[in-house]
């Protein structure tokens, strides 16, 4: 939950997750939906899909339990070394070394490493110090403390030096370089994308479809339309692609919001128009999606949205015409 997340609102995510969600069988048991509706807004969805994998997997062959065995680990679905790392070790107090991003900070400190923090020398002289450090019999509470040293006191910015109880080995606070630590690695650049969507409105309902499940955003539920092509404008764009996507033919376009959001390495402007099906015909004939719905705006609520097309419900539900 916490990639690419705030860890303020992770803690909301997880709580309310753990309510719905208790242990393993629980999450083996429920629905998709029910599953992504519960992780809406935290992006990456194929995480939720793969915790259900994974839980599904402990139930059938593990009892329900996670197996305290980094390989076997490694073999479930969405667990890679890192992951695998924290549990041997915060869960069942094995040696495994734990990097985070704020493990990284402060070890790029106390050894003041000169390289970009994600370049190859500086990501084997992070495991040979985590190596090192790591004492006998307390991984868990290293690990953990560690952590905790770089998201409370060794912060990105205005790092607490004169409280920290390792200062005295800090190369990088020695040679004043605190500040220059870790050396960052070259910024990805955002990648702009415009969108439309149409919000088709009968009978008092929105129409809306569920995306195919190895699509973007697979098994998401979603407004019809997509990209720009080149020398489109929105309202082209949007009647092209609901009519390549539904094979409803849409009329009286009028803007409702247009919002921007962010996933991995692209920025997305999406247009909204509300329109009307040129006819009666109000059964589509479907080529990108699973299912779809005539929904009340009380209803989408119901529903898990990526998070542009969420943007665009709250503005609904706020009454937004």
């Amino acid at each position: 939950m916490g990639q690419q997340t705030q860890m303020d609102r992770v803690v909301d995510y997880f709580n309310r997750w753990q309510e719905q969600f208790p242990d393993i069988l629980s999450v083996a048991k429920a629905s998709e939906q029910r599953l992504l509706k519960a992780w809406e807004g935290l992006g990456y969805y194929s995480r939720a899909r793969n915790i259900q994998k994974t839980a599904r997997i402990l139930v059938r062959e593990y009892g329900a339990e996670l197996p305290a065995d980094y390989k076997a680990l490694l073999s479930l679905p969405g667990i890679g070394p890192y992951t695998a790392s924290a549990i041997m070790s915060i869960a069942f107090n094995e040696p495994y070394p734990v990097i985070d991003a704020n493990v990284e900070r402060v070890l790029c400190r106390i050894a003041d490493l000169v390289k970009p923090v994600k370049h190859t020398i500086t990501r084997l002289q992070l495991q040979q110090l985590t190596g090192e450090l790591l004492p006998d019999g307390d991984a868990r509470n290293f690990n953990q403390a560690l952590m905790e040293l770089g998201a409370l006191v060794c912060k990105p910015k205005n790092p607490h030096c004169d409280a920290c109880p390792v200062h005295n080995y800090c190369q990088a606070l020695a040679t004043d370089t605190v500040d220059l630590r870790p050396v960052p690695g070259r910024k990805e650049e955002k990648i702009d994308i415009t969108m439309s969507c149409a919000l088709i409105v009968h009978a008092d309902r929105l129409f809306i479809q569920q995306r195919l499940p190895n699509d973007v955003w697979g098994g998401l539920w979603e407004f019809p339309g997509g990209r720009l092509k080149e020398g489109e404008t929105p309202e082209q764009a949007v009647i092209r692609e609901v009519y390549e996507e539904t094979e409803f033919s849409i009329i009286d376009l009028q803007p409702f919001a247009t919002v921007v959001h962010h996933y991995t390495k692209y920025r997305v402007t999406l247009h909204s128009f509300w329109c009307r099906l040129s006819r009666d015909k109000t059964t589509p004939v479907l080529h990108a999606a699973n299912h779809c719905h005539w929904a009340t705006v009380d209803e989408l609520e119901g529903y898990p949205f990526p998070s542009g097309h969420r943007q665009l419900i709250s503005k609904l539900l706020a009454g937004e015409r």
